[in-house]
């Protein structure tokens, strides 16, 4: 199966640490890399923390059927495997001291929703608003938010090394209320060895009020879309997840959309007409990334669900709209490299250029290149496997293993041109621009951008 969703376009595969044994997360990141390999790809790991656990406990039967207008208790008291019809465990024993009478309860990604009627000690009193039935082990959500369960928890703070271990390209960090999550968890995963970049999954409402910290505390972004429209209602969704996409962009920070994107294809194998308009707009907006999640880890047909939004991909990525940029068309730079970035791609899109070699040590040019929109692809040429590994999350950019350092600056013109050649990507009389330091091999050197054109003297 592995080998089935490399050959249907994956990118990029996340490892959920909620999950399974670091032994079993090890092994899987590296079967992965091997049969990458093994296709002449590079495939990225991002490493998903599972962040607190603000669940329920387990019922002594499994599960029960809740009817509105029920009387129903959270009991931080309860045993573990006790919870009956009238009551039930909770995992996040501080509960009943984030919440107070009038709040509503969202159980189980908000099928069931319950009114607090009142806090007695360890035992919050609810009446059943929307009922359903409820199994061991759901989540719960405040609306509106405002849980104070911190973002790393013990649990986290191990399986930061185990990412840093697996050598993860993107650590991802679960229910983050400010900055300083984010800051605490690059701090923790590098002292580990960790090289990756730090995932920020906005999924409290808190976090939107901070949301600029955030995003320009991480290196991504993922919309969580689960626990965020739980938390802010499903009709306030489709304008935030417009507003992440787009500041993240102006950010010059990669972006994710994730959660339920093709959740019909746990069980089907073509995709609803509305799940193809949710991955396509999600392009079109500028997203780096969709992502899925029981599609494809416990879904019947995995390569399926990755084709089906592979096609989806591709077909938006030809639209006018989603080749077209005024990105930072007013704004200043901060660094040579962003300037010859934005360069190229400015040249790039008012000239018909096949494609942009970006020769590249930690791929900061192919990111800011990325935050364009132009349809032209991006090769980050580049030594460093951990870079190649990297940039598979940007959008339109492609890894391509190439030693910058191996020859005099014309010689190396010829050798990224004579890649692409073998790569399929230009032809003779097709104009490739071309980004490189004057002293290659050294990182953010990138000082200098050369037109081509594809057989002609370089």
């Amino acid at each position: 199966m592995l080998d089935k969703i490399i050959e249907a376009g994956v990118d990029t595969v996340r490892i959920n640490f909620s999950h399974g044994s670091p032994e079993e997360h090890v092994e899987r990141a590296e079967r992965v890399r091997n049969r990458a390999r093994a296709h002449g790809r590079q495939v990225g790991v991002l490493c998903d923390l599972q962040g607190p656990k603000i669940r329920i406990e387990k019922f002594a039967e499994g599960k029960i059927d809740l009817a509105e207008g029920d009387t129903f208790t959270l009991d931080a008291e309860c045993p573990t495997d006790a919870g009956d019809q009238e009551r039930v465990g909770l995992a996040y024993k501080q509960l009943p001291d984030d919440v107070g009478r009038g709040d509503t309860l969202l159980l189980d990604d908000g099928r069931l929703v319950l009114w607090v009627d009142q806090v007695e000690g360890a035992r919050i009193i609810c009446r059943v608003v929307v009922g359903g039935t409820l199994s061991d082990r759901k989540g719960i959500n405040r609306q509106g938010g405002g849980l104070s369960a911190p973002a790393l928890t013990e649990k986290d703070r191990e399986d930061i090394k185990t990412a840093a271990k697996m050598e993860a390209d993107y650590l991802a960090v679960s229910f983050p209320r400010s900055a300083e999550d984010i800051h605490e968890a690059r701090k923790l995963f590098e002292a580990a060895g960790g090289k990756g970049g730090i995932v920020a999954k906005v999924e409290r409402a808190e976090a939107l009020d901070v949301v600029d910290e955030i995003i320009a505390a991480s290196d991504v972004i993922m919309i969580a879309r689960g626990d965020l429209g739980v938390e802010i209602g499903d009709a306030a969704l489709p304008p935030v997840q417009k507003m992440l996409i787009r500041r993240s962009r102006e950010m010059n920070r990669a972006v994710i959309t994730a959660t339920q994107m093709m959740e019909s294809m746990i069980e089907n194998q073509i995709p609803t007409r509305a799940e193809v308009f949710d991955v396509a707009n999600a392009v079109l907006d500028g997203t780096d990334a969709v992502m899925l999640s029981a599609e494809t880890a416990t879904g019947k047909f995995p390569d399926k669900a990755i084709g089906a939004m592979h096609r989806i991909c591709l077909e938006a990525e030809k639209q006018r709209i989603a080749i077209e940029s005024d990105h930072r068309i007013h704004s200043k730079f901060t660094y040579i490299d962003e300037a010859i970035a934005m360069a190229a791609m400015y040249s790039a899109n008012h000239l018909k250029v096949k494609a942009i070699a970006a020769l590249t040590e930690s791929g900061s040019t192919t990111l800011w290149m990325s935050r364009i929109s132009s349809g032209i692809p991006i090769y980050a040429m580049t030594r460093h496997v951990e870079t190649r590994r990297k940039v598979t999350l940007y959008r339109g950019v492609y890894p391509v293993s190439f030693d910058v350092t191996a020859a005099d600056h014309v010689e190396l013109n010829r050798e990224a041109i004579d890649e692409l050649r073998r790569r399929g990507a230009v032809r003779d009389g097709d104009l490739v621009i071309i980004t490189k330091g004057d002293l290659m091999g050294i990182h953010g050197g990138t000082n200098a951008m050369k037109i081509v054109k594809v057989g002609e003297m370089i």
